[in-house]
């Protein structure tokens, strides 16, 4: 490590974004040389001393406004939701709620890369024959199907039995319950991750999201310190509610410890034994993932050019994209997490990924014009 944790905290983890620098001299001397291309070197021409004002045309003129809306809910926030649920959702959750070994996660991710690698180019073509927005739906679709938490056979809850059988059979063996006053529990959404949750419920339930253990709610007397119930064991936590850092640390510490104990009596696994893995059901589910992911992905450009003339294309494309990948996309983690300790159900917080999808499957289906075929060189003005 090059920085001790209080600095990396304080500003060490600004020194790589620092770095990018470097990236973004790359493109712009990239950027300056390349050409325009002729539609709209053309439209250039043909508005010559007519100033172009492409916020103004994009977002306060509905024919391009309407186009801008139906990228954003009906591609783009399922873009953000579904892609990274397939790459970096699976991943966390992996690693971090199934406790599997990192270099086997990388290595199930780097499968999954390379053979995304060819899906996005096979849907592009695929998208060249049947159109851009049957591919898309068809991703959506199984995304959702895949991803939906109810009933207990979402593809994740595969990849739980895959992954680490011993923690499913554990969860069905030993079930948790959080007996707590629920006006001690917090929605635990915290997208910076400097928020201090320290009731007692509060730390009970961070603990046991952070570890994978699903629980079950049950409501205590106004005040009462919450309690979990492993099994046929119940373990008290604490209020650290007004204690200084390090008091509150050394708190935790000991809750965390009372119950890991706990767990460990009643079965759950510390981690995911390596030697019990299905490989073949692990990487299955990845395959779902991956194929949703890249039949909504790979006709995507495609689609977003055709959709939008070319006076505003630049702007409309990049608003809805940058929503809803950054967005939708980058709050998955701390939603599905606040989700999920809100309920106690480790499945819950896929809710989050299935709702934007389905929205925008209902959009694209009623809304979202098929633009294959469009002539990009008509220059509309």
């Amino acid at each position: 490590m090059l920085f001790r944790s209080e600095a990396f905290e304080s500003w060490g983890w600004r020194v790589p974004f620092l770095f990018s620098a470097v990236l973004l001299v790359i493109s712009l001397f990239i950027r300056s040389r390349l050409g325009e291309s002729p539609a709209f070197k053309r439209m250039e021409a043909e508005n010559a001393g007519h100033p172009r004002a492409p916020f103004v045309e994009t977002f306060f003129r509905w024919r391009n406004l309407k186009y801008v809306l139906l990228v954003l809910f009906g591609v783009m926030i399922a873009q953000g939701a579904v892609w990274y649920a397939a790459f970096f959702y699976s991943r966390f959750f992996m690693e971090k709620l199934l406790k599997v070994d990192s270099m086997i996660v990388n290595e199930v991710m780097a499968i999954a890369t390379l053979v995304s690698a060819v899906l996005y180019i096979f849907f592009g073509w695929l998208s060249d024959r049947i159109g851009r927005k049957p591919v898309m739906l068809f991703g959506m679709i199984l995304a959702v199907i895949a991803f939906f938490p109810a009933f207990g056979n979402s593809a994740f809850h595969y990849m739980t039995k895959a992954a680490n059988p011993e923690l499913a059979a554990a969860t069905e063996r030993a079930p948790v319950i959080v007996t707590a006053d629920p006006a001690e529990c917090s929605l635990q959404f915290d997208p910076v991750g400097k928020a201090q949750f320290a009731s007692s419920c509060d730390i009970a339930k961070s603990y046991l999201t952070n570890h994978g253990v699903s629980y079950r709610n049950s409501e205590a007397a106004p005040g009462s310190v919450a309690v979990v119930k492993i099994g046929g064991e119940a373990v008290a936590s604490a209020d650290g509610r007004g204690l200084p850092p390090a008091e509150l640390k050394a708190l935790k510490a000991r809750v965390e410890a009372d119950l890991t104990a706990a767990l460990k009596a009643a079965g759950y696994p510390e981690k995911a034994d390596p030697a019990k893995i299905d490989w073949a059901l692990l990487l299955g589910v990845m395959m779902v993932f991956v194929v949703a992911a890249t039949a909504l992905y790979g006709p995507q450009a495609a689609a977003l050019v055709e959709l939008f003339p070319t006076r505003v294309r630049y702007t409309g494309m990049g608003v809805p994209y940058n929503i809803g990948t950054g967005w939708v996309g980058g709050l998955l983690p701390a939603s599905s997490f606040a989700l999920t300790a809100a309920v106690g159900d480790m499945y819950f917080g896929l809710w989050y990924p299935v709702v934007f999808t389905l929205a925008a499957i209902l959009v694209s289906f009623f809304f979202l014009p098929e633009t294959k075929g469009r002539d990009l060189h008509l220059v509309e003005t």
